[in-house]
């Protein structure tokens, strides 16, 4: 016999959802940003913002992307046998798709870093970890964060620009349709699983807590992870300067934290603003519902947002930085996000959100079994 949910459940499980659909809505617009605006530095306004989403704003999106599979298999309570068996089938199935979808776009030739090929190998990697409670998958979050960007350092140079890149590329059909293969998604590409699954692991651990009721703690983690990272690497750097310590280049290296350099420092940090971010959505979304509904759509439906942007980037010609790059991102944003608002008011789901979610109904049929 089904069990109603009590209204406290029901309650706090409306305000998990929102609360995660308004982060990613805002990792979304933040990642339209970075792909139509000018390079950081380069003066004004949406230059200083480009600086502040950059690589943040995708480390938000892959955070939210380890919530979402701790979510579907089955949140502070992972789930078990036949029920367990149909949501792995389904990720396995949406992280395909993504694959063949992010080589797709990526296929274009457009600015856009396509993120969605890598998010399908992170979902493929997540799956022998779905069944672990939160405080392992932290531990795990800890250990690639600090273990992958010395492993990938170490690995680098060796299989970039030699004859094991070559052999890998000539037998890897996606590196041959787009130039983004396995030695890419896994070790030398822009959102690499390497160093990025930590963002996975630490989403997933999120997803196993009671978002709910933890914000305000995951605000103190987040702030904590914050200094880990960006001071920590401002006080490691400063040693070595007043020490005149005389470092390894790849080493020095490590201690860096800008945007999309995979460092310990670096993904402590991003981490950091991206869980704080998430504290902030938990809070805004039932206080202020009206008011973040638009964002809080697109991130509901990121998927049609996500592709449906680089789609247009790609056929209305758009470069690198657009001649009148405010007005780009305005009508961008404008645009997807008052279009997703009418689908909403007739449909539950995106329309890729509804192909995506068709194309993984036969993970029933292990039902029957």
């Amino acid at each position: 016999m089904a069990v109603k949910p009590t209204t406290e459940t029901t309650s706090g499980a409306r305000v998990r959802l929102a609360g995660v659909d308004l982060a990613r809505g805002l990792a979304v617009f933040g990642m339209f940003a970075v792909h139509l605006g000018p390079e950081p530095g380069t003066g004004g306004f949406l230059s200083w913002l480009t600086g502040i989403v950059q690589g943040r704003s995708a480390a938000l999106f892959v955070l939210l992307a380890g919530v979402s599979l701790a979510l579907l298999t089955g949140g502070r309570c992972p789930k078990r046998g036949a029920d367990r068996r149909e949501a792995v089938l389904r990720i396995a199935i949406r992280a395909v798709i993504l694959l063949l979808l992010g080589t797709g776009l990526t296929m274009l030739g457009t600015s856009v870093l396509v993120i969605l090929a890598y998010y399908g190998v992170f979902f493929l990697l997540a799956l022998p970890f779905l069944r672990l409670r939160a405080g392992t998958l932290a531990v795990l979050a800890g250990a690639v964060a600090i273990l992958g960007p010395v492993l990938a350092a170490v690995a680098r140079p060796l299989v970039q620009g030699g004859h094991f890149a070559e052999v890998s590329t000539a037998h890897d059909p996606l590196a041959q349709l787009s130039g983004e293969g396995v030695l890419r998604l896994l070790l030398t590409g822009n959102y690499p699983a390497i160093t990025w699954m930590a963002f996975v692991f630490a989403g997933m651990a999120l997803g196993r807590l009671d978002l709910a009721a933890v914000h305000k703690r995951l605000a103190v983690a987040g702030a904590a992870l914050v200094v880990l990272g960006y001071g920590g690497s401002w006080f490691a750097l400063g040693l070595v300067e007043t020490a005149e310590i005389d470092l390894d280049e790849e080493v020095a290296a490590l201690l860096d934290t800008t945007p999309h350099t995979g460092t310990p420092f670096e993904i402590a940090g991003t981490l950091g603003i991206a869980i704080m971010v998430l504290s902030a959505a938990l809070v805004l979304a039932p206080r202020f519902p009206r008011a973040v509904l638009p964002v809080e759509v697109v991130g509901r439906m990121a998927l049609t947002a996500y592709v449906a942007h680089v789609l247009a980037i790609g056929a209305l010609g758009i470069g690198e930085v657009p001649e009148r790059p405010l007005l780009a991102l305005t009508a961008f944003v404008v645009t997807i996000g008052a279009g997703l608002l009418l689908w909403s008011r007739f449909f539950r789901r995106g329309p890729l959100e509804f192909l995506m979610h068709r194309a993984t109904e036969p993970a029933r049929l292990l039902r029957r079994r």
